[in-house]
């Protein structure tokens, strides 16, 4: 899910567009003042990162992740289709989950010097670091077409023994598969693809009371749960502190 759609940065310049690597969003942000905005919360999904000059990953993550910055600082990412980056960059996921580590740790470091600063002098930073991607993607195995059927079929709110039934595998399976791609089991994934739904209601106008069950929540209760286990806070302040932030951007 954007991060841009649900209001989670709130900074003074977030743009996001189309990658041509399958399922992948290009963003940029730009950050100005140095207030602390809206944590980034767990998507599902991996990014690759510059900043500044350096080239960074930042894994799956389980919990909500700070986006402040104490300086003025310019971001530029590719995120990745839910379970497709490991393949690309040569790591199970959840080697990375909920880090945020520098790409030399994972690649050569004079391969990843020369990226960084091809990507720091392109006058289209987006599309370079979209290029690197691209390369790389050629170069290796694609990635598990297993792995986008699971990402469906649990977003559409199918339990993970079902899904593992329609895919053809067993449960154990799904789970180590799942810890490969994703940084999580599959039952983690279900919660993290939920609350990004409730979150995408609440974006779009539905009424709070109604979100939990629009969103695949047994009850109120439930969705206040995962809020605060997988953002930090309840949906109240999250509504509010994203209204304060879009105020102030």
């Amino acid at each position: 899910m954007p991060l841009s759609s649900l209001g989670i940065v709130g900074d003074d310049g977030y743009r996001e567009r189309p990658s041509r690597l399958d399922g992948a969003v290009l963003w940029t942000r730009t950050v100005t003042r140095t207030e602390e905005p809206l944590p980034v919360l767990p998507d599902g999904c991996m990014d690759l990162l510059w900043r500044d000059g350096a080239l960074f990953v930042a894994g799956p993550d389980t919990t909500a992740h700070p986006a402040g910055s104490p300086k003025p600082a310019r971001y530029t990412g590719l995120r990745f289709f839910p379970g497709t980056a490991p393949a690309l960059l040569g790591v199970p996921a959840h080697e990375l989950r909920d880090q945020r580590v520098e790409l030399a740790n994972l690649w050569p470091a004079a391969t990843v010097r020369e990226l960084a600063g091809r990507v720091s002098d392109a006058p289209d930073r987006a599309a370079a670091l979209e290029s690197i991607a691209l390369r790389r993607a050629a170069e290796v195995e694609p990635p598990d077409p297993l792995l986008r059927r699971v990402v469906a079929a649990l977003r559409a709110g199918r339990s993970v023994a079902a899904t593992a039934d329609a895919a053809g595998v067993g449960a154990r399976l799904l789970h180590r598969r799942s810890l490969a791609a994703f940084g999580y089991g599959p039952k983690t994934l279900v919660r993290i693809l939920r609350l990004q739904r409730a979150l995408a209601d609440v974006h779009a106008g539905t009424p709070p009371a109604d979100v939990a069950i629009a969103a695949g929540y047994a009850d109120q209760a439930h969705l206040s749960r995962d809020m605060r286990e997988l953002a930090g806070m309840t949906l109240t302040e999250w509504t509010a502190r994203r209204g304060r932030d879009r105020a102030t951007a």
